[in-house]
């Protein structure tokens, strides 16, 4: 499965814990992380200071669904899911 385009809710709803260029602490949930570009790309794809959690985070049709819309509740309920 492809990247819905002007999608980014990977990039936006869950946290990151690793230092991003920019974020050097990580990302908490829900912050659009600033590597994304106004088309909603990343700007770190292939290159080594994405973080390893992007680098396995797959689109796929459960965690996507139909819409962006659909994409940030089922990773934010991911989010909350997996807290501490």
């Amino acid at each position: 499965m492809r990247c819905r385009p002007q999608c980014g809710a990977c990039c936006t709803a869950p946290s990151i814990s690793s230092p991003i260029p920019g974020l050097p602490q990580g990302k908490p949930a829900g912050l659009r992380c600033p590597q994304l570009t106004d088309d909603e790309r990343c700007r770190l794809f292939g290159r080594p200071e994405r973080p390893s959690v992007c680098l396995t985070l797959k689109p796929e049709p459960a965690m996507c669904g139909s819409s962006r819309a659909q994409a940030l509740h089922w990773l934010q309920t991911l989010e909350l899911a997996t807290q501490p």
